[in-house]
């Protein structure tokens, strides 16, 4: 007779001879029957395949687009950047309260500049107040090379037009201690009359940086390297397929390479007051490295406030303020093609601004790239849209970097950077001539016996390396660069 129900199994479960799943052969602990739960008779379900939750979470590769990489032998890069060409000296430069001697009128017909200026006699000045709609043209008469001259204006006798006859007359009226803006458009000598002593040397600006030095390691001990487990990934690198214990040896190194490029853009050289012992010990007394945005910040060009996509009534407001970079950028290098690094927000201002213009006409803001050889699919396929405003190209991208949760996306005062395409002529002093450099670039450490722009060494005693006692492996990593910003000029930070 047949067991009932009663027994050495229930009668609604069925044993199978292989081991496959059906809906009568599986057993059920559960609080009603008296045993546990599932998960303490067998091993729970487990995914050997990684998530991606973040996408790709590197942020590296904004230098490799715009820069180039080279090699350096010292404690520090020094390069030479030309002066301008022409001589000119205005209010809003020195007249902040910091100088001794500023640019405005000191008495009738005389007017005070900077020490070392470079306006002599008989040079032919253009004095200005342009917010007040005053320009005046003279020659200098006297006091050329101090900070004191006197001028005579072409068109009327005295810089203020009151002692003239009591009245303008039409004249212009500069009064004392006001501001002026000057320049100088040539000279003019009488008949017969001998040159004053006069020679300028050439202007220019030196600059310097200093490598700074970056370590991270990976560590993992002995008995951990002998408990095997399986990770199928796909990492950022282009890795993809299982790895074990150096999964995490792996996303070590791809962190430490994106701190190669995040310690270049966010660089801070050290600027204490003297006598302060910054850090507090000799393992802290460093120099620090100027990055792109303290760099940008010292001697760019630096946009607040950006809204490209504000509405006056019907029109499109955001192409005036475009505009008014462009007019910056006419006063320094004028350089053509420029390449644009955005944040979301404001990489989506810039579609809405150009969706309102006629994308047909190019010279009204539509599209270009002439830099890719008109090609717009190569342009896409680097991730670069372009449009052309007045004689400037640009091409825009958005720039994981200031998206990212955890990096700049994290404050969101950056916007944005507009970088110059091309290279700047420099001299090279440890060269000893002029040489053509991209006007972002990085310098790492490297000599003949030892190259220090990605060092990564073992140590330890695990896995054939006996290098010291430590039942552990370490997976060194190391490099030592700074970057170079030339012209920064040249280049614009657009910050909330």
């Amino acid at each position: 007779m047949p067991f009932s129900s009663l027994g050495a199994y229930q009668a609604h479960l069925t044993p199978r001879p292989t081991q496959q799943l059906f809906n009568d052969n599986y057993l059920s602990f559960d609080s009603a029957s008296g045993g546990g739960t599932f998960a303490q008779q067998f091993l729970p379900e487990i995914y050997e395949k990684e998530v991606e939750r973040f996408g790709k979470r590197t942020i590296s590769g904004f230098l490799s687009m715009v820069g180039a990489e080279m090699p350096l032998a010292s404690d520090q890069v020094i390069w030479s950047e030309q002066g301008r060409l022409h001589i000119a000296y205005s209010a809003e430069t020195y007249n902040d309260g910091t100088s001794a001697v500023e640019v405005k009128v000191a008495a009738n017909n005389t007017i005070t500049l900077p020490a070392n200026n470079l306006i002599q006699n008989h040079d032919t000045i253009v004095i200005a107040n342009l917010p007040n709609s005053k320009v005046l043209k003279a020659i200098v008469v006297s006091g050329g090379g101090t900070t004191e001259i006197t001028v005579a204006p072409y068109t009327q006798a005295h810089l203020a037009a009151a002692p003239d006859s009591g009245s303008t007359n039409g004249a212009v009226d500069f009064s004392n201690n006001e501001d002026v803006n000057i320049f100088v458009y040539g000279t003019e000598y009488i008949k017969g009359s001998s040159e004053d002593a006069r020679s300028i040397d050439a202007s220019f600006t030196r600059f310097s940086n200093k490598p700074a030095i970056l370590r991270d390691r990976y560590q993992v001990n002995g008995s951990d390297t002998a408990q095997i487990g399986w990770v199928e990934v796909t990492s950022e690198d282009g890795a993809s397929g299982y790895l074990w214990y150096l999964k995490s040896e792996s996303e070590a190194r791809l962190r430490f390479n994106d701190y190669l490029e995040m310690a270049m853009i966010e660089g801070q050289q050290v600027e204490m007051p003297a006598g302060h012992n910054f850090g507090g010990t000799s393992a802290f007394a460093v120099g620090g490295t100027e990055g792109l945005f303290s760099a940008l910040e010292s001697r760019g060009l630096v946009w607040t406030g950006t809204d490209f996509d504000q509405l006056s009534g019907n029109v499109q407001g955001g192409l005036a303020e475009f505009d008014t970079i462009l007019q910056e950028l006419d006063k320094q290098g004028a350089i053509e093609e420029n390449m644009m690094f955005l944040d979301r927000g404001t990489s989506l201002e810039i579609d809405n601004m150009l969706a309102s213009i006629n994308s047909g006409n190019v010279a009204s803001g539509g599209s270009g790239y002439g830099v890719f050889n008109n090609d717009a699919d190569m342009a896409l396929n680097l991730g670069f849209t372009g449009f052309r405003r007045g004689s400037y190209d640009f091409y825009k991208t958005d720039w994981k970097y200031l998206n990212d949760s955890v990096t700049r996306g994290l404050i969101g005062d950056i916007e944005g950077v507009i970088v110059p395409a091309g290279t700047s002529t420099v001299y090279d002093e440890s060269m000893g001539k002029n040489i053509q450099r991209p006007f972002l670039h990085v310098r790492y450490r490297a000599s003949e016996a030892d190259d220090r722009k990605m060092k990564s060494w073992i140590t330890g005693s695990v896995g054939g390396n006996y290098t010291s006692s430590a039942d552990e492996m370490v997976v060194n990593f190391l490099s030592e660069r700074c970057l170079c910003v030339q012209a920064a000029n040249n280049f614009v930070l657009l910050k909330a």
